[in-house]
């Protein structure tokens, strides 16, 4: 795998100067960790074992090289495993679109099967799909498909790695597999909802396999770690990570989950330049930040801080935080900084930004402006799996936001069930 993906720059160069074919293989628009090892071992497997030998397998990772620091869960298991971000190939990186005209392409997804409209023309190049979602349309009849209902795209890429020839799956791909279907089914918890046999299957034979991988619970709590370590974000990073916004006629809120304590985040150098220059480069009338964290006892803790430079809006926004009564948030003031910031303790831990977001939706309408709806910023979409909103999978389990993510994996750990009370 190493000297693959080292490799796979020139090949795709040398490839476009020969006038040869590249297969690309890639992940869905969240870029999350599963596209991303998926789209890598399956290309290093379809490299190895092709009856196409004068193609070049490509893995891509379907964002711009420049939000590649905002999946910290990736970036942290490649640089473990020893594969640097520079041999990585982005999607602002390589012109599919030019190479589709030349008749060059051809696209295997993985992890998704329904390219965005932006993509549409890139639909007759595909070849196959590797999902683990319902379908949602019929692929073209030469188009090789698996849709099967699993927990992780990467156990599907196992599986078929395993029915393939011997001594294709090395100890580099076999762990970043590992890893990947142990972070995405919740360390095979079943109270997660997300687990299915197979997944179980797959780590029980990539572990036989090679028995020196490290143990189920180190690996996924150093994933999940690294999920939401935000600490070598900038803050325009940390902004950007969870972000939603709220929109009106003339008033624009961004709405950010922030992974750290408030008292951390307020104290980062220059922050009161950057939520500027933030709000001022993307035409937001204020942010709402949500900082949620947990103490020794995997208890949450939430805090609010409320910034614009426009005092009718940040008035309203507080107001209507503090009189809030479904649910109540229970808010007590803190003392903040700069008068342009409110900042509070939220003492109902449990209200996330799902249950917040309609209060503030009101807030605009209050100041002046008809709230209108939820935007959900890209890039980067939130990733999708079972433990966030939108799954096909979520019949399993209720709908959860990125924050109710953190609450459902502590209350897993400590024991509890899901939907148990504090």
């Amino acid at each position: 795998m190493e000297r693959f993906v080292e490799g796979n720059r020139a090949a795709l160069q040398e490839h476009v100067r020969r006038h040869q074919e590249i297969h690309v293989v890639m992940g869905n628009e969240a870029c999350d960790l599963d596209s991303t090892v998926s789209a890598l071992a399956l290309a290093f497997f379809l490299a190895k074992t092709s009856p196409a030998p004068k193609a070049a397998f490509i893995p891509v990772l379907n964002i711009p090289r420049a939000d590649f620091a905002l999946r910290t869960e990736t970036t942290f298991l490649l640089r473990e495993q020893g594969i640097p971000a520079a041999s990585l190939i982005f999607r602002d990186e390589i012109d599919l679109g030019g190479l589709h005209r030349a008749g060059l392409l051809s696209l295997t997804l993985v992890d998704h099967h329904v390219l965005p409209g932006a993509d549409a023309a890139l639909e007759e190049a595909v070849v196959e799909v590797l999902d683990h979602r319902p379908l949602e349309r019929d692929r073209a009849p030469g188009c090789q498909v698996t849709a099967e209902p699993v927990g992780s795209c990467a156990t599907l890429v196992t599986e078929r790695i395993a029915q393939g020839p011997p001594g294709v799956l090395d100890r580099l791909t076999a762990a970043l597999l590992h890893g990947t279907i142990l972070l995405d089914c919740v360390n095979l918890s079943p109270a997660a909802g997300k687990v299915t046999p197979r997944d179980v299957a797959c780590v029980s034979l990539l572990e036989a396999r090679f028995p020196e991988l490290p143990a189920r619970d180190a690996v996924f709590e150093a994933l999940q770690a690294a999920k939401f370590d935000v600490s070598g974000l900038t803050t325009e990073q940390m902004l950007r990570k969870d972000l939603k916004v709220l929109s009106g006629d003339e008033l624009v809120l961004a709405v950010s989950a922030i992974y750290v304590d408030l008292e951390t985040f307020l104290r980062r150098p220059g922050l009161l330049q950057d939520l500027d220059a933030f709000c001022q480069a993307r035409g937001y009338t204020g942010l709402v930040a949500m900082t949620i964290s947990f103490n020794e006892r995997n208890e949450p803790s939430r805090q609010l801080a409320v910034y614009s430079r426009r005092e009718t809006l940040r008035s309203a926004v507080c107001r209507a935080l503090e009189e809030a009564t479904t649910p109540s948030l229970h808010l007590q003031p803190l003392l903040s900084p700069w008068s342009c910031v409110g900042t509070y303790a939220q003492g109902n831990a449990l209200a996330s930004r799902k249950k917040v977001l309609p209060i503030l939706r009101a807030a605009l309408g209050d100041a002046g402006a008809a709230g209108g709806p939820e935007e959900e910023v890209v890039p980067p979409p939130t990733p999708m799996n079972s433990l966030v909103e939108e799954c096909p999978l979520a019949q399993a389990v209720p709908p959860l936001c990125p924050q109710d993510v953190l609450e459902r994996v502590s209350r897993i750990a400590a024991g509890q069930p899901p939907g148990s009370p504090k």
